[in-house]
């Protein structure tokens, strides 16, 4: 007797109406993505739909939309096209949108409509983690690594280089304009002033198009300039006050030259500082993997060490992490209502004033004043040898004055944070530092995919990071509730 087979009769008609719940198993990322979205507060986005007679085309349930984004994002499918494709190809994205499929249109129009409100259930998925019990806040790590913009660098141009670019199109723009007034001249006589001649020139638009944007180059560059210069003059003028007041004090004046602060008015931007002509916002930026040069952002996560939960995102277009210790950590508060008990971040992050600062006082921060030499052990204690910090002009002249107070100063809190990482506790904790922020950065660029941004301009990029770091919290919320025993 032959073997039987099963019928896969592709014309055979469902005998029973289908179910969706049929479709998937049920520890199912989709599925628990369904579950969360349902938890979410999402009236920010159905305030957006006012009108409330009924008129009109029944628009796709704001529900179902969010589930495809978040479930994109998830897998790293981020393109309205793909996730289009998807809901007809893969069964979990048609699981989602029951069975429904938006066009790549309608994608990216809620998307680009709710991006805000979008980014802002950041802090709803990280209370469900919260309240999981999957953030602690014993130990945060902070870190930054560099994302490409969506943007080539080989569209950015130099100041210097703009002035030069300008002058050399508007003398080809005013040859274009003289041919045409000949043209125009010549047409006139033969056919009659004010009948139809021959349209602009294509050559004569595409150069005044780029004259124009190389002129809002310019003056965005001329801008930054002026606003750097006012900070700075600020900044000069505060510190000549605070040396004003000390000579009084001491009853004469202090060596060397007062500094001097610059004229706004007279700002003008560094030669070789660019500006990206498809992202303005975006920057060039050292990639610390490859060392090469790209157009990116500065994305920033701070991490409890505990399940790896992102508890504060942020960009930056800073091309360094310096100024980003106390804004990263004041987040945190801000999303979980309280500080963490320990931070770490590498040198990168050091600086005086970021780890005196009052707002994070409360917080015992291991942030290492100097960059270590990595793999070299010292013989004696099994530390982590490091190199020692070059000495600052003003500690080498060792001026009499507020800059040489300043110098003592900061020295003293330098040595004070080596002893701390010097101790067996301070070792404990920050070698642990890598292995809680570095892993998150591997599974976010590497496992899915997010090695550049699909959205242009600071608003929109900084909204994107916030997803994707939401994302990422929603998977370790998924599988600490499918493997308990890992989480």
């Amino acid at each position: 007797m032959s073997k039987r087979f099963r019928t896969c009769d592709l014309n055979q008609p469902f005998l029973l109406p289908p179910s969706l719940q049929d479709w998937l198993p049920e520890k199912h990322l989709a599925r628990f993505i369904a579950d969360v979205v349902e938890q979410l507060d999402l009236s920010r986005i159905f305030g957006y739909y006012g009108r409330q007679d009924g008129r009109g085309l029944a628009a796709y349930h704001p529900v179902m939309m969010v589930r495809l984004l978040l479930y994109g994002y998830c897998l790293g499918v981020v393109s309205s096209r793909k996730i289009e494709r998807e809901t007809y190809e893969d069964v979990a994205f048609r699981y989602l949108a029951a069975d429904q499929h938006p066009d790549h249109d309608t994608i990216a129009s809620f998307r680009q409509t709710h991006l805000e409100s979008l980014a802002g259930l950041f802090t709803q998925a990280l209370r469900l983690c919260e309240k999981a019990g999957l953030v602690q806040l014993g130990h945060v790590a902070i870190d930054g690594t560099k994302l490409k913009a969506n943007a080539s660098k080989h569209k950015a141009m130099s100041y210097d280089r703009m002035n030069e670019k300008e002058k050399v199109l508007q003398e080809e723009v005013e040859k274009l304009l003289a041919q045409a007034a000949q043209t125009d001249a010549a047409e006139d006589a033969q056919y009659g002033r004010g009948k139809r001649g021959d349209d602009l020139p294509a050559e004569l638009a595409r150069r005044e198009s780029r004259l124009k944007k190389i002129a809002e180059a310019k003056a965005a560059l001329e801008q930054e300039a002026k606003e750097r210069a006012e900070q700075e003059k600020a900044t000069v003028e505060a510190r000549l006050e605070q040396r004003r007041k000390q000579e009084q004090e001491r009853g004469k004046k202090f060596g060397g030259r007062p500094p001097e602060a610059p004229d706004p008015e007279q700002a003008k931007p560094e030669p070789k500082a660019q500006r990206n002509f498809t992202d303005p916002d975006s920057r060039i930026m050292v990639d610390g993997a490859t060392k090469s040069f790209m157009q990116a952002y500065n994305a920033q996560a701070a991490v409890d060490s505990h399940s790896q939960i992102i508890v504060a995102a942020a960009i930056t277009q800073e091309t360094n992490d310096k100024k980003q210790l106390v804004p990263m950590l004041q987040q945190v508060e801000q999303n979980l209502g309280r500080k963490p008990e320990q931070a770490t971040a590498d040198a990168g992050y050091f600086s005086e004033a970021a780890v005196t600062d009052p707002s994070v006082k409360e917080v015992e921060l291991l942030v290492a004043p100097d960059r270590q030499r990595h793999g070299k052990l010292c013989e004696k204690t099994g530390e982590v040898m490091q190199d020692a910090p070059k000495a600052a002009p003003e500690q080498q002249r060792r001026e009499e004055g507020p800059s040489a107070e300043g110098t003592v100063s900061q020295n003293r809190i330098v040595e004070a944070m080596r002893q701390k990482l010097r101790t067996p506790e301070g070792q404990a904790v920050y070698k642990m530092r890598k292995a809680v922020v570095e892993p998150v950065f591997g599974q976010i660029k590497e496992r899915r995919g997010f090695r550049s941004f699909l959205l242009r301009g600071l608003a929109k990029v900084k909204a994107e990071w916030q997803i994707i770091c939401l994302t990422h919290n929603l998977r370790k919320l998924f599988h600490a509730a499918v493997c308990p025993q890992s989480a």
